[in-house]
């Protein structure tokens, strides 16, 4: 059984900095992409950030400069660096994950953690 924990979230000021990680758990063979998702209010989920086993990463204009994604192979996790924050930053923000096991290749999200801008 595989698991992605997440944690990180919270409540920050504009224009500060937060970083969200997530880990996964289980019988892994690999995860050739991982990524984070968020979600405000009466919004549909959105790709924030996207990070691939050869290091090419992919991010959200409205991040792009701001956020930075990054994966660390020996613990399968992935993190998500966010500084200059915005209140149009707020929402429950997913990790995602594309991995190997046995059996095939398998899509696992994460529980959500929410990400609060606000003064």
């Amino acid at each position: 059984q595989v698991q992605l924990v997440e944690s990180g979230g919270g409540l920050v000021q504009p224009g500060g900095s937060l970083t969200l990680s997530c880990a996964a758990s289980g019988s892994i063979f690999s995860i050739p992409v991982m990524a984070w998702y968020r979600q405000a209010p009466g919004s549909q989920r959105e790709l924030v950030a996207s990070l691939i086993s050869g290091g090419d990463t992919n991010y959200a204009d409205s991040v792009k400069g701001r956020f930075t994604i990054s994966r660390d192979n020996a613990k399968n996790t992935v993190y998500l660096q966010m500084s200059s924050l915005k209140p149009e930053d707020t929402a429950v923000y997913y990790c995602n994950m594309n991995l190997v096991r046995l059996g095939g290749s398998y899509v696992y999200w994460g529980q959500g953690t929410q990400v609060t801008v606000s003064s």
